[in-house]
């Protein structure tokens, strides 16, 4: 009964689903290794956020590039404060509320500029609510923070703004607003000054459980599903092939039809009455 696993049809379909099954197995450990993968960021970013609040502060030379260690940890920097130089980020959300931030350009010894968040205002983004900056030397404490990029965080994509503003902070997006270097990095004031409030440092990008994380999970369950489906499809066809083996040898088999769609007995019957 099951002599046609022997045809060379068969041994196509058994190659295909030797093959298919490994695979989809493969895809699927691999699509959940990722999830974990992004879980454990996500809680090495949680404890790193946590043992950053209580750290001492470190210089920012020794924190540079920005990386998933180093973002979050309070960095120092000194230098002066360049109050023609300060911009506004519209369309930031503090607990709840709309507002915007007060960057500031730090001018340190190195001879380039750290962007500096002051703090957060509330409301729509205008020059007239912003207090100056510090004049003379001095010396910040904040959040150590990677450049953004528009679509992250909730960095808005939107172009256009007026002079005076920007929409992300990143060293791409500054050098075309100042006229001298500026460093791939940012700092949030641990303490906001002139009455503004505090801004909290944000996570780095691609530690967090985010839509992408559950995709992986998604992903996880599709690879698995389609390595069942071709299990089932393998026994589906088997069965059916053997039934009809079965069938065949009874006598039992359904005559099959000519291209016109009519059944062998009909044409033989024909033939007979018209000889």
């Amino acid at each position: 009964m099951y002599r046609f696993l022997l045809t060379p049809r068969w041994w196509g379909i058994n190659v295909f689903v030797l093959l298919a099954i490994p695979f989809c197995v493969f895809m699927g450990s691999w699509q959940l290794s990722r999830f974990e993968d992004r879980i454990q960021d996500h809680r090495t970013a949680s404890e790193q956020a946590a043992a950053a609040k209580t750290a001492a502060a470190r210089p920012l030379a020794g924190l540079l590039p920005v990386d998933k260690r180093t973002s979050g940890r309070q960095a120092t920097a000194t230098g002066r404060y360049d109050s023609g130089r300060q911009l506004l980020v519209p369309d930031r959300e503090l607990d709840g509320r709309r507002g915007f931030y007060v960057l500031t350009m730090l001018r340190t010894d190195g001879g380039r500029a750290l962007p500096v968040v002051r703090g957060w205002l509330p409301g729509t983004a205008g020059a007239a609510k912003v207090p100056a900056p510090p004049t003379g030397e001095v010396t910040v404490t904040g959040a150590l923070q990677a450049s953004e990029s528009p679509g992250s965080n909730g960095v808005s994509a939107a172009g256009g703004l007026p002079a005076g503003q920007t929409g992300a902070i990143s060293s791409a997006a500054l050098v075309n607003l100042v006229p001298y270097d500026v460093y791939d990095a940012w700092i949030t004031l641990t303490k906001a000054d002139g009455g503004m409030k505090a801004v909290p440092a944000t996570a780095a990008q691609g530690t967090g459980l985010d839509l992408k994380a559950f995709q992986n999970l998604g992903y996880t369950g599709e690879w698995f599903v389609f390595a069942g489906f071709v299990v089932f499809m393998w026994f589906r066809l088997l069965r059916r092939e053997a039934e009809f083996a079965r069938d065949a040898e009874l006598g039992i088999v359904p005559p099959e039809t000519d291209a016109n769609g009519e059944s062998e007995a009909r044409v033989e019957a024909e033939a007979e009455a018209k000889s």
